[in-house]
C-alpha cells in the first residue's frame, strides 16, 4: 500500500503482485491552508479502517509519501511540541541567510522554505529539552505504525541538507546545535520493521505487514508515471494543489537562488522545482465541474490577452524564487470562460518557465513531458501545454503518487 499525504488531503493505493491497482480511497484535510498533524493522523487511521477485511488482512507492506519541506519537532511520544511547519512555511529567512553562512555554495538548504532552515527556526523557537526527535512529515506518519521514530529517507532528507552522493549528515550539519534531533537516513522504501503489533490488530492488517522508509509526494507522483530513468531529457509535471517540475538528468544542478534543486534516484538525477501555483489557484474560483465545462469551450491553441501569475497567496519559489511575489490575477473578464483560460494560460507559463530555467542551469535538452496529478485528466490544457512547450505531452498511465508510493514498495517485495 502506498499512502500520499499531499497538499489538499491524503490517498491510498494497494497494488497486487502484478502492479494492478485492487483499492483506492481518498480523505481530504479539513482545511488544506491550516492542515495539523492531527489532520494527518486522523487521515491515515481514516484510511486504514476503510481498508476491506480481505485486503488488509494480506497487505505485505506500506509506504508513505509527504510534502517535501513539511517539518516538526517531536517529543518521545511523537507529540509535536510546536505546529508543523509546512512545504510553503517561508517564516525562516533569517536562518536560511545563517545558513548561506555555513553551507556550501548554492546548496539547496539556503532558502525559507527548506528543512534545515525550518530546523533551525524551530530550535531556536522552541524549548529544546522537551524534544526527542526532528522529523518530516513521512517520518512522523510512518513512525505512527512502526513504532521506531528517528527515520527518515534521503529524498525528505535532501532539503534538511543530508549529503545524498556520500549518503551521510555531513560535518556542517552535525555540528549545528541540536543536530542529535537530526533522523537516521535510509534509501526510499527501505524496510523499517513491522507494523505495531495494537495497531496491526485495530485495523485487521496482516501482523507481518512491513512498514518501509517513504518519500516526497513529487518523487511519489514521478515514480507513479512509470518513465524509465534512462531516458535522459524527459520530464514529468506534476499538476496538483502546487505545480512541480522533475526532469531526468545525468548530471547534478542545484541552483537555491532559483528553487532548483536534485534528487537522486537510481543511477541519475533528477532535476526540478515546486512552485506555489498551481490548481490550488482555481479552486479558489471553480469547483471540479465547472474546470470541466468551462475547459471544454476553451481554444487552446489561441493565446489569451490575460497575463496572470496564479498563486493562492504572496511568495514564489520557482522558477522565481521571491518571497514577496503577489500573485496576479486580476483584471477579472466578465466571462469565465475568458477567465479560466487566462489562468491555465498563467499556470503553463510558469511550467514553461520553470522548463527554461532548468536548461539555463544546465540540464539537458527538453524530449517530452508526462503528466501526473489531478490536471492531467484536462485535455484543453495538454494541448496548450504542448503548445507553449514546443514538445510533446502526455498523460500518466497512472497520475496519483500514492500508487507511485505503492511501487516503491513493492520494488522491496519482489
Amino acid at each position: 500500500m502506498g499512502l500520499d499525504f499531499g497538499t489538499s488531503g491524503a490517498r491510498a493505493c494497494v497494488i497486487d503482485d502484478s502492479r494492478s491497482i485492487i483499492w483506492e480511497q481518498r480523505i481530504a484535510y479539513p482545511d488544506a491552508t491550516s492542515q495539523n498533524p492531527l489532520d494527518w493522523r486522523t487521515a491515515l487511521h481514516g484510511l486504514l479502517h476503510a481498508l476491506p477485511k480481505s485486503v488488509a488482512g494480506r497487505l505485505r507492506g506500506i509506504v508513505m509519501d509527504g510534502t517535501s519541506g513539511t517539518v516538526m519537532l517531536c517529543n518521545s511520544e511523537l507529540e509535536p511540541i510546536h505546529p508543523a511547519l509546512l512545504y510553503n512555511d517561508d517564516r525562516a529567512s533569517r536562518q536560511a541567510e545563517q545558513l548561506r553562512g555555513m553551507a556550501p555554495h548554492s546548496h539547496t538548504v539556503c532558502t525559507a522554505t527548506s528543512g534545515l532552515a525550518k530546523f533551525l527556526w524551530l530550535t531556536q523557537h522552541c524549548d529544546c529539552t522537551r524534544a526527542a526527535y526532528f522529523l518530516h512529515q513521512a517520518d512522523w506518519l510512518t513512525a505512527l505504525l512502526s513504532g521506531h521514530p528517528g527515520f527518515s529517507d534521503y529524498h525528505n532528507a535532501l532539503k534538511t541538507g543530508y549529503d545524498i552522493e556520500l549518503l551521510r549528515w555531513p560535518d556542517w550539519v552535525t555540528a549545528l546545535p541540536h543536530s542529535q534531533l537530526l533522523p537516521n537516513v535510509h534509501p526510499p522504501g527501505a524496510c523499517i520493521g513491522i507494523i505495531q503489533p495494537e495497531i496491526a490488530a485495530h485495523f485487521g492488517i496482516s501482523s507481518q505487514c512491513a512498514i518501509h522508509a517513504g518519500t516526497t509526494d513529487s518523487i511519489a507522483a514521478f515514480i507513479a508515471s512509470r518513465v524509465d530513468m534512462t531516458d535522459i531529457g524527459t520530464g514529468v509535471t506534476s499538476l496538483g494543489t502546487t505545480l512541480v517540475l522533475k526532469q531526468i538528468s545525468n548530471r547534478r544542478i542545484d541552483s537555491p537562488e532559483f528553487g532548483v534543486y536534485s534528487h537522486r534516484q537510481e543511477n541519475h538525477w533528477l532535476v526540478g522545482g515546486s512552485s506555489n501555483a498551481g490548481a490550488g489557484a482555481l479552486r479558489q474560483f471553480f469547483s471540479d465541474t465547472q474546470l470541466t465545462e468551462l475547459s471544454a469551450r476553451i481554444d487552446p491553441m489561441i493565446d489569451s490577452p490575460l497575463d496572470y501569475y496564479p498563486l493562492t497567496k504572496n511568495g514564489e519559489r520557482f522558477p522565481i524564487n521571491n518571497a514577496q511575489l503577489e500573485p496576479r490575477m486580476k483584471p477579472r473578464p466578465g466571462n469565465d470562460i475568458e477567465f479560466l483560460h487566462g489562468l491555465l494560460q498563467g499556470l503553463a507559463n510558469i511550467e514553461a518557465a520553470g522548463y527554461r530555467k532548468l536548461a539555463e542551469l544546465g540540464a539537458p535538452k527538453l524530449r517530452r513531458v508526462i503528466t501526473t496529478g489531478g490536471g492531467a485528466k484536462n485535455e484543453v490544457w495538454r494541448k496548450m501545454r504542448e503548445r507553449l512547450l514546443h514538445v510533446p505531452v502526455e498523460q500518466a498511465m497512472h497520475c496519483e503518487a500514492a500508487f507511485g508510493s505503492a511501487l516503491l514498495c513493492h520494488k522491496y517485495h519482489v
